[in-house]
């Protein structure tokens, strides 16, 4: 859908995007973090034509942005942080202007009929946009993003502002969204792009840091392998025959249940697998195992890890399944 070339964008001795690769895949939703000043903005409004890089190449649906920007331009919809609605306007009235500025000519009340049912507005199609909730504000912007069924969908924080039931539903919505469109995702609420991206871009000082997954981004950042695990029995048997088990590096009691019921946190090496021997150990010394769990690094821990480490040391991590 989109494949992105060394792009590079600077603003007088200030290099915002520096030499950037990757790709956008049918049906994926690509979610983009950053810190403040990473070059996520920059980088969006160049896919959306706004932004003219110094050097590289966007192609859309193998049309290229640069030498046919009209043509690339139909296989996007943009939905900004704030959208550009116009509150002396009606639903209709609005997304009926958005067709025009769109030049679609054709069925323009299908059209907006269409988008609006699929945004969830088609029932306040005849309210001004002033008397509608953020949220409404917010699906409307999808609406008109909607509008002339483009390939590609990019959000620029789509849920920012907005209350826990509404964001719920705007993730619903994008979720929906994916099956018949790609999605570049821009969020600073870390949990919104772990729930909903397949894949994540992490940027930092103008240069991607990640690309993966959020589970192998996880794997790949942490350097222990951690369980919580439940055992029932004296604390000290338990941790006694936990620190025998060939692999295990650490063992701390994080919550008492009851007198003889306690959670442990158990860190092992990266690389061996110890829920078997803690199994079978425990087993033998008749102390059941009421619940194991594998806790893996947060998204917030890997975002935290690769930009503190970067902004701190200067390193540059990339990480590259795509």
């Amino acid at each position: 859908m989109i494949e992105v070339l060394n792009l590079s964008k600077s603003y007088g001795p200030i290099d915002a995007v520096k030499d950037i690769s990757f790709s956008l895949k049918k049906g994926e939703i690509l979610g983009f973090l950053g810190p403040n000043g990473a070059g996520k903005s920059t980088t969006m409004n160049m896919l959306c034509g706004l932004l003219v890089p110094d050097k590289g190449k966007i192609k859309i649906n193998d049309i290229d942005l640069l030498e046919y920007p009209k043509k690339a331009k139909r296989h996007i919809g943009y939905l900004p942080e704030i959208p550009p609605l116009y509150p002396e306007m009606t639903v209709i009235e609005y997304l009926l202007f958005c067709c025009e500025l769109k030049k679609i000519s054709k069925n323009k009340q299908d059209e907006v009929i269409r988008v609006m049912k699929l945004s969830g507005t088609y029932d306040v199609k005849n309210r001004l946009i002033k008397n509608l909730s953020k949220g409404y504000k917010q699906r409307l912007g999808i609406a008109s993003a909607l509008i002339g069924d483009p390939d590609v969908l990019i959000f620029d924080e789509p849920t920012v502002g907005l209350d826990p039931n509404q964001i719920r539903e705007i993730r619903n919505m994008i979720k929906s969204l994916s099956k018949n469109h790609s999605i570049i995702l821009s969020s600073h609420i870390l949990p919104e792009v772990n729930a909903l991206c397949d894949r994540i871009i992490i940027m930092n000082k103008g240069e991607i840091s990640a690309i993966d997954t959020p589970k192998n981004l996880s794997l790949s950042l942490q350097n222990v392998s951690q369980l919580l695990v439940e055992i029932e029995g004296p604390k000290e048997d338990v941790l006694y025959t936990l620190s025998s088990i060939k692999g295990v590096l650490s063992v701390e009691i994080v919550e008492t249940i009851n007198d003889k019921l306690y959670t442990y946190k158990i860190e092992g090496k990266k690389d061996i697998d110890v829920r078997r021997p803690i199994f079978y150990a425990l087993a033998d010394a008749k102390m059941p195992i009421l619940k194991m769990e594998v806790k893996n690094m947060s998204l917030e821990d890997v975002f935290l890890k690769i930009t503190l480490n970067e902004n701190n040391k200067g390193g540059h991590t990339f990480v590259d399944n795509m």
